[in-house]
């Protein structure tokens, strides 16, 4: 492995000089920059970096990344199983347990020891510029992440909060389904009683409803909901009430979470987390829900493997074949970026395994 020194980037913001690194959510209210990440599954990182400046991320360079072969990735839930899982939630929601589940796969290849993700960073930057690009490279204490995600999960301004949950993906506007305007205003609902719980009463508001986003190779709907903080919230109470974001779990959240559990085969991991930055000394930040995110898992012995998440919002109106060419669709051109492929055949199509 190469003795790589911690980083962070978020956009054109690049943060080094590693001051301290803490899981409690209470230091994002203290002071300093941090960068921030949270797994899925809860488990919670914040690095707080002493130099913070403007630049721009490079160009890649030739050789930096070396990714797994386009053949090497393979899917914690393949086409059988997750098209069975499709159904399973269907069949919950008949039985009024659930409105919504995402389901969701992870999928892994073998990387050589020396992978950087802040290389690859350089090739997303190019491939799939997104939004809420970043990356977190703190090698000593297993964070590895570079992300393109679309999604904002929450931004702070003071105490303004703003979530952006996005429900809703086809190749073009026209792609796109009844059920996915459905889905989306399911999860709009969701993500504004996550946010009543710690706004003051009355100021939770929905400024943009099933707005169409164009990204690369594909459309979002995209909403927005907004509030203000009550005077007794900050970091802490705000992350415990949004998390796990609410547009990569399902309606309602709790009876959504055992479901995912019970049909998901791998952990989640960095993918449908929070990564992002916040500035404590001026009361901002911005948290991306970490999808379209690859990781780097590193062993005892050497070895690594990347990682990398997608999956599908289930509603009643869902047809499982249809789910599992969206998880396809959200997946190909990342993963052609990452293997090296994309710019070569111009398409990144049908990659996902």
């Amino acid at each position: 492995m190469l003795d790589l020194p911690p980083l962070a980037r978020f956009g054109d913001r690049l943060a080094t000089g590693l001051l301290d690194v803490t899981s409690d959510p209470a230091a994002l209210d203290s002071e300093g920059f941090w960068a921030a990440c949270a797994d899925f599954e809860g488990r919670l990182t914040c690095a707080r970096f002493a130099d913070v400046r403007t630049e721009p991320v490079p160009a890649p360079t030739p050789g930096a990344w070396r990714g797994p072969a386009v053949g090497d990735w393979t899917s914690s839930l393949d086409r059988g199983a997750y098209t069975a899982g499709v159904r399973r939630i269907r069949a919950h929601i008949a039985a009024g347990e659930v409105y919504q589940a995402n389901l969701c796969r992870v999928l892994t290849a073998p990387i050589g020891p020396g992978a950087d993700v802040d290389a690859l960073t350089a090739l997303l930057a190019r491939g799939n510029p997104a939004p809420y690009a970043g990356t977190i490279r703190l090698p000593g204490h297993g964070v590895e992440i570079a992300t393109a995600s679309p999604e904002l999960f929450l931004r702070r301004s003071g105490r303004t909060v703003e979530s952006g949950p996005i429900k809703g993906t086809g190749r073009t506007e026209a792609d796109l389904l009844e059920k996915d305007y459905a889905e989306n205003v399911m999860i709009v609902d969701l993500v504004r009683n996550d946010l009543g719980r710690v706004c003051a009463t009355g100021t939770v508001t929905v400024p943009d409803l099933c707005a169409v986003e164009k990204h690369p190779g594909l459309v979002h709907l995209v909403s927005a909901v907004r509030g203000e903080l009550s005077a007794d919230a900050g970091w802490p109470e705000l992350l415990d009430a949004a998390f796990p974001p609410g547009s990569v779990t399902g309606a309602p959240k709790s009876s959504a979470l055992r479901i995912i559990e019970a049909l998901e085969t791998a952990p989640r991991g960095p993918y449908c987390g929070g990564v992002g930055w916040v500035d404590a000394d001026r009361g901002t930040g911005e948290l991306a829900v970490g999808i379209r995110t690859f990781w780097i898992d590193r062993t005892a012995d050497g070895g690594a493997r990347l990682g990398f998440g997608t999956g599908a919002g289930i509603t009643w109106g869902s047809d499982p074949e249809g789910e599992w060419r969206e998880t396809e669709l959200k997946a190909s051109r990342l993963l052609a970026v990452a293997s090296g492929v994309y710019e070569a055949n111009g398409t990144g199509e049908a990659l996902a395994t």
